[in-house]
């Protein structure tokens, strides 16, 4: 288990995500000035949602360029939940891998405890990124298990995921506000659903 590191702002703990180190230099990155070769830090708010999965793709092919790093940052709201945090650091595991295929980007993960607007902000202070990318319309994954209900035997972990749906459902446009009103350290990058285009809204 994972140490949960805790400061005056919140509590976090940080992913170890699989070691994926080119076997030879990038002859494409051999090329780029100096400014390029050092690469940019992107920060990529994740949940369980295909709109988090949409932005994150869209950020791999519109957005980064070879030596960046993509900041991947999942907020919950119980960071000691063994099973919830189990969950996302198998979800940044794949995108770590992923990033690393599609794009040659180095990915770092952290699973923070806090209410989402406010943590992605926070990592945005902390890291100073080029930018800070969302998806839109986004409830979860929690509302999978919206079939459970029909189950008295759940009764008890109905209540616990009616609270998670809560949590999660923050990420269908109140962060997203939230994010162009606060974070001061970094442009925002709304990405909206597949249902609303391709294009982005800053």
């Amino acid at each position: 288990m994972e140490t949960v590191m805790e400061d005056e702002e919140y509590n976090y703990r940080e992913v170890k995500l699989p070691s994926l180190i080119p076997v030879a230099p990038e002859p494409e990155l051999e090329r780029e000035t100096g400014e390029r070769r050092r690469g940019r830090d992107v920060i990529i708010a994740i949940d369980h949602g295909p709109n988090s999965k949409h932005a994150f793709d869209w950020t791999l092919v519109h957005f980064c360029r070879l030596a960046d790093t993509i900041h991947l940052v999942h907020a919950v709201p119980d960071l000691k939940n063994q099973i919830l945090y189990d969950t996302s650091q198998g979800l940044m595991e794949k995108l770590a891998v992923e990033a690393f295929q599609v794009a040659m980007v180095k990915t770092v993960a952290r699973v923070v405890e806090g209410d989402p607007g406010k943590v992605i902000c926070q990592e945005a202070e902390r890291i100073k990124p080029a930018a800070v990318v969302l998806g839109s319309r986004g409830r979860g994954f929690i509302q999978r298990f919206d079939f459970i209900q029909t189950c008295s035997i759940y009764h008890a972990l109905i209540i616990e995921l009616k609270h998670l749906v809560i949590f999660f459902s923050v990420l269908q446009g109140s962060v997203g506000v939230y994010c162009l009103h606060h974070c001061k350290a970094a442009p925002v990058v709304i990405v909206p659903g597949k249902d609303a285009g391709d294009e982005s809204i800053v």
